[in-house]
């Protein structure tokens, strides 16, 4: 008994750790087996404490949960680790299998197909309970032994074929089943008394702990969407539909001191707060006025703020409000300095306008950024996607033959970071899986384009730059259409795919190529290139070639200059 209570006790400990350190890049699998590891421990501590027969069967039907369903839930996780697309019938079929074994243990009792025979002593205060198996057990045995198997095959084949998953995430993979099949047939071909397999349960258990903070290794997305964000100084309030308080960013609580004590889910308990919200909103309700100023604050304590008012959108729902706040207080301050410096007034007057450009690209920036801090796989996709287009508009200015106006390329650089906001419309399950889509997953992925494009519609549509507005909705809208006419969403073909959605297309493959994702390791720039180039006139515009190739070593120059 002592044994059985000790590979309990560790398992729960093990299981308390993991429930400590989980986060959202933990396998949903793994967590399951966590979870049943104790339980089929505590099965078998029953068993060594048993009185009777029927107290001994009830112990095994609590052992044997984790004795038919951890093989499911154990190649399951292995599958999902292993980048493995795996139809849900063969893992509904796998499951069904498990279930049924398991009512058949249920079941199980004298004379049954899973027991011929079952007979119950105690020996020296020992509980002894001996069992003479039928063929449903060989079943079970051959059953536990082939998912075994299968396991290894998954593993082998994505060590040979997958070489952007972890060789070091391959090499734990191997020892849960490993041990637990070995502890297992140790037991069935010596005949010991004690289940060494409780114990092989909870090694397993702790290497899946190990494999679980090392997915954490690769899940640094969140992370550099924060940083941008913060990077930016821009505050954010998220409100639901009744106005109710969702949360706020660290800037806006530096902004508006009050939200630091403010609840989750209630009304705004400073009443000036509230009433100052409920004006902005009803202003953006009844006249449209998407963006006005803010004051607070006297003498030197006076504060300026530029306020963005949004709906938060899922799909064409409608599921509350975000209010983005800009601190212009030292943007007020040098217009006050300019009034009294006449003789600089034009000086101040262009450095103020271009703080202001500044800005307005810090708040495009920090929403697309919102986006993708909601994406499990494009951590730094925005600010690197922006850089390669830049690089790519650079080489074209200087090829004639495309004579670009200088309007066009400024208006293509500022849309890039705009061309991934249709992501804030992908349910949470697709956009932030960390493994590959099913087909009805990458459909609904998909869809991110067209509502992107209608997106920056609506954050655009009151700005009087209309050539900058068509270009970030057709860089949204365009930028995995493929020239061959294979691409999406509306399979745009040649010249008919806007041009500058096809500049956005290169510069967007190319950082997905060549960064390291959550499952997949980062691409050469060898191998990167040579995918770039057989693509030209298959799902590149084979007359940007040249500017690309133009461009290569300035790309290859900037991602090796950053962490990827």
């Amino acid at each position: 008994m002592i044994y059985y209570l000790t590979v309990l006790l560790i398992s729960v400990l093990l299981t308390i750790i993991y429930i400590f350190k989980w986060n959202k890049s933990y396998n949903t699998y793994i967590t399951i087996i966590a979870i049943l590891i104790p339980i089929a421990n505590t099965g078998a501590l029953l068993a060594s404490m048993s009185e009777s027969l029927e107290g001994a069967l009830m112990a095994t039907r609590i052992s044997y949960i984790g004795g038919c369903y951890l093989s499911f839930f154990i190649i399951n996780s292995i599958f999902d680790l292993c980048e493995l697309k795996v139809s849900r019938w063969i893992r509904a079929a796998i499951f069904a299998h498990c279930t049924l074994l398991y009512a058949f243990v249920i079941t199980a009792g004298e004379g049954t197909p899973f027991y011929k025979h079952i007979s119950f002593s105690i020996v020296d205060g020992v509980p002894v309970f001996e069992k003479t198996y039928g063929p449903l057990h060989t079943v079970f045995v051959i059953s536990v032994i082939a998912y075994a198997i299968a396991s290894f095959v998954a593993i082998i084949y994505t060590g040979l074929k997958k070489k952007k998953v972890s060789n070091h995430m391959l090499r734990l993979l191997y020892i849960p089943q490993l041990i637990c099949l070995i502890s297992y047939l140790f037991n069935k071909r010596f005949g010991i008394q004690i289940e060494l397999v409780n114990a092989g349960y909870t090694i397993a258990l702790f290497v899946f702990l190990l494999i679980s903070d090392r997915l954490r290794l690769y899940d640094v997305e969140e992370t550099a969407a924060h940083a941008m964000i913060k990077g930016t100084g821009t505050g954010i309030i998220l409100l639901d539909n009744e106005r109710l308080y969702l949360g706020s960013n660290q800037a806006a609580k530096e902004f508006f001191p009050s939200l630091r004590d403010q609840e989750i889910d209630k009304s705004f308990a400073d009443g000036d707060v509230k009433k100052t919200v409920d004006d902005w909103i009803n202003d953006y309700e009844q006249n449209g006025r998407s963006s006005l100023s803010y004051e607070t604050g006297e003498g030197d304590e006076e504060r300026f703020f530029k306020i963005h008012i949004s709906r938060l959108r899922g799909g064409v729902r409608k599921h509350g409000w975000q209010i983005t706040a800009v601190d212009e207080t030292k943007h007020r301050k040098y217009i006050a300095l300019i009034n009294n410096y006449n003789a600089d007034l034009q000086h101040e007057v262009d450095e103020k306008t271009l703080h202001i450009v500044e800005m307005h690209n810090n708040l495009i920036l920090s929403m697309a950024t919102m986006v993708e801090s909601r994406d499990n796989s494009t951590g730094g996709h925005i600010k690197r996607t922006s850089e390669g287009v830049r690089i790519l508009i650079d080489e074209m200015k200087k090829d004639k033959t495309f004579d670009l106006p200088e309007k066009f390329c400024a208006d293509v650089v500022k849309a890039a970071p705009m061309h991934d906001l249709g992501k804030i419309a992908v349910d949470d399950a697709v956009l932030r899986k960390p493994g590959r889509f099913t087909d009805e997953e990458f459909a609904i992925m998909k869809t991110h384009a067209a509502e992107g494009a209608k997106i920056v519609h609506e954050i655009l549509k009151l700005t009087d730059d209309d050539s900058f507005k068509q270009v970030a909705e057709n860089v949204a809208h365009y930028h995995h259409e493929r020239f061959d006419g294979t691409g999406y969403p509306e399979g745009l073909k040649g010249d008919e795919i806007p041009f500058e959605a096809r500049i956005m297309a290169i510069a967007d493959v190319y950082d997905a190529l060549v960064s390291k994702r959550v499952y997949k390791e980062s691409m050469s720039f060898e191998a990167a290139d040579k995918i770039i180039m057989e693509g030209m006139g298959k799902h590149f515009d084979p007359k940007l070639q040249s500017c690309y190739e133009a461009a290569r070593p300035h790309l290859e120059a900037y991602y090796s200059s950053i962490d990827k």
